[in-house]
């Protein structure tokens, strides 16, 4: 996978790369400094909005001011060492996001002294560094504490260091922990009650129990983002769902397990739940687009938007009467308990009634001078494209005719209609069965100056 980070529009696009890949060759080890002042030295970096501009302490490495926005990308920049503290303390004073994704971190003390001095740090990301073969200290873990939005896509960090993290993060609201192959998710000791959103995306979580996990470890969470996870099912009580997740409003299962109906009713067992999306799961495949979307969206009454789609009053009632339509000539038994409840609200209802939407058609006689063709015309082609039909019958430059529609039971009230316009529509015309199209060919008009 590959990460890039806008900062101002707080996005995260992810498309896969395979797996991390170090450097071709073995460089010498940068440092975060380093790449610091050549990324945002006044030649490569201008002056704009939003940028400060600092001088090099006395004594740095770096012998030039630096254009320094409060946003720092250093990305894909083979960065492996912090650098002198007071170097990074000079310049990140002013700092509130840093993108050190694509990276070779795989110490966390190299990365404790670059937070360290940076005091209003509120994003971090680091996705992309080898983090999976090293611990973080609990004693080092309090530099992270200011930190709101954390991001380890695909650094494969285990959930102990995780823990540490969020223990140590008291005003952390955001997590992002997609791509690290969990497929087990670790218990903390101590819950992060201060997260709202986890997105854990393209794991390897399957059971509910390990989901479960996660309410307990994120009690406040409000949005939870479980896609491409091959979760099987939702397997608690209400009284289970509405203790451990009491104010998630919005969950992503799209590309996960779920294969009964029973899943998305549970789901009702979120107390305040109003945005789901659950789009390419195996219980949806047999219907169409607009089955699965009615038959969803009927079964979760509470929710306001489905599937990235806000939900309108028309639309679920609508949905509501499709349900009732749908199970209605099943037997009792197999009928889902929210069909006796829509039942209730609407009473049942008479089938639709059925509109033949088939392209219609009609047979006319075509007439050419003396010749008489029976031809079966399209009605929802237009005039121009009755044209180009007659043209191989008839032998004819399409424009160098013109028809005239004859209604046989009105041709001696109304006469002859000619058929002017090429964009109109047949059917508009009101043809039907033996009428009559004429045929007429354009006389050329010839004039020279003897005849004047």
């Amino acid at each position: 996978m590959t990460l890039v980070y806008e900062p101002r529009k707080s996005r995260y696009l992810l498309s896969r790369a395979g797996t991390m890949e170090s450097s071709s060759d073995e460089e010498e080890a940068r440092t975060f400094i380093q790449v610091l002042g050549e990324k945002y030295n006044p030649e490569n970096f201008p002056y704009g909005q939003g940028v400060v501009v600092l001088s090099s302490p006395p004594g740095s490495p770096i012998k030039d001011r630096l254009f320094l926005p409060s946003a720092l990308v250093l990305n894909h920049c083979g960065i492996t060492k912090a650098g002198d503290r007071t170097d990074i303390a000079a310049f990140c004073a002013h700092v509130v996001e840093l993108d050190l994704s694509h990276n070779q971190f795989n110490d966390w003390g190299e990365i404790c002294t670059i937070v360290s001095n940076v005091p209003h740090l509120d994003f971090l990301n680091l996705s992309m560094n080898p983090l999976s073969s090293v611990k973080l200290d609990p004693s080092m873990a309090d530099v992270f504490s200011r930190l709101r939005r954390l991001v380890l896509i695909n650094t494969h960090i285990s959930w102990d260091s995780v823990h540490t993290l969020t223990q140590n993060t008291p005003e952390l609201e955001e997590l992002f922990l997609c791509l690290n192959d969990y497929s087990t998710v670790s218990e903390s000791q101590k819950s992060c009650p201060s997260l709202r959103l986890l997105q854990i995306t393209e794991n390897q979580l399957q059971h509910w129990a390990e989901v479960r996990k996660l309410g307990m470890i994120y009690p406040s969470l409000n949005t939870l983002v479980l896609a491409n996870n091959s979760v099987e099912s939702v397997d608690d009580s209400q009284e289970t769902l509405q203790l451990l997740f009491p104010n998630l409003r919005s969950i992503n299962l799209n590309n996960s397990g779920l294969s009964k109906w029973e899943d998305i009713e549970r789901l009702n067992f979120f107390p305040k739940l109003e945005d789901v999306k659950a789009k390419g799961i195996p219980l949806l495949q047999p219907y169409t687009t607009h089955e699965r979307r009615s038959l969803l969206l009927a079964q979760l009454p509470s929710v306001v938007v489905l599937n990235g789609g806000a939900v309108s009053h028309g639309e679920r009632e609508d949905a509501e009467r499709f349900f009732i339509r749908y199970y209605q000539d099943c037997p009792e038994q197999e009928l889902p308990q929210r069909y006796h409840i829509l039942v209730s609200k609407y009473g049942h209802l008479a089938p639709l009634a059925e509109v033949d939407l088939s392209p219609r058609s009609t047979m006319v006689d075509v007439r050419c001078g003396e010749k008489v063709e029976p031809v079966s015309l399209r009605l929802e082609q237009t005039v121009a494209d009755l044209k180009k039909q007659l043209k191989a019958l008839l032998q004819l430059p399409t424009n160098g005719i013109r028809l005239f529609y004859i209604d046989r039971e009105m041709c001696s009230v109304l006469g002859p209609e000619e058929l002017k316009c090429g964009s109109r529509a047949l059917h508009s015309y009101g043809i039907r069965d033996g009428d009559e199209i004429l045929v007429v060919p354009k006389v050329k008009s010839r004039c020279s100056s003897s005849d004047i």
